[in-house]
């Protein structure tokens, strides 16, 4: 797997970033959700600059000018509900994509600590030959995107997988790049390096979609 740490190098994504961690800013939710966009089109940006290109012709009202733009059928699939607003900062860059949809949450069979993946619900186009753009905005121990992964198969073979991600622990990091295809890119703002007993990223910023859109029960 081929991985892309963003904030190895100094930029405003650094400013999304300490704002989303920041204990008291991240009360506002309007603001942790536009800060989770920025970053998703910060990551885009980025990753616009691996894809395959072809050039177009464009007529402007003085004349024609040649155009190098984006050849690639992009699918966006974002992990419900947390993924949201990254998915919407991809879209507001490759807003011609296909967009899937799919739940992935934590079941506790035995009220404790151990858990499994659960997948519910899937909306999706085929992704057969087209650039796979998988978004979960915090990669804990990647068993979520395993799971979405596996589920994504009998849609079809992509032609490339885009993993995004805004924080990531190097244990799911690990975890991911053990079952992804070695080709795989894994486009990161940050990573930090321990989970916790009960899986979660430290220091991480806590549960992303109870910040972005409230406590769930």
């Amino acid at each position: 797997m081929l991985i892309h740490h963003l904030s190895q190098n100094n930029s405003v994504l650094n400013t999304f970033l300490s704002e989303i961690r920041d204990e008291h800013i991240q009360k506002d939710g309007m603001r942790f959700r536009r800060n989770i966009e920025r970053i998703g089109e910060i990551l885009a940006y980025e990753m616009s600059k691996s894809f395959s290109y072809s050039a177009v012709s464009v007529q402007t009202p003085l004349g024609k000018k040649e155009v190098q733009v984006v050849a690639d059928s992009l699918v966006i699939c974002s992990i419900l509900r947390a993924g949201l607003p990254l998915h919407q900062g991809l879209l507001n860059y490759f807003d011609k994509s296909e967009n899937a949809f799919i739940s992935a949450y934590r079941h506790h069979p035995k009220n404790n600590d151990e858990f499994e993946i659960v997948v519910e619900y899937l909306a999706a186009p085929k992704i057969e030959g087209k650039t796979l753009l998988l978004a979960d905005p915090m990669l804990a121990t990647g068993q979520s995107l395993v799971a979405v992964f596996e589920s994504l198969k009998k849609l079809g073979n992509p032609k490339e997988i885009h993993i995004i991600a805004v924080i990531g622990a190097e244990e799911g990091i690990h975890f991911v790049k053990n079952h992804f295809p070695e080709n795989t890119h894994l486009w990161i703002a940050t990573i930090d390096a321990t989970l916790n007993e009960k899986g979660y990223i430290v220091p991480g910023l806590g549960d992303a979609g109870d910040l972005a859109y409230g406590k769930k029960l």
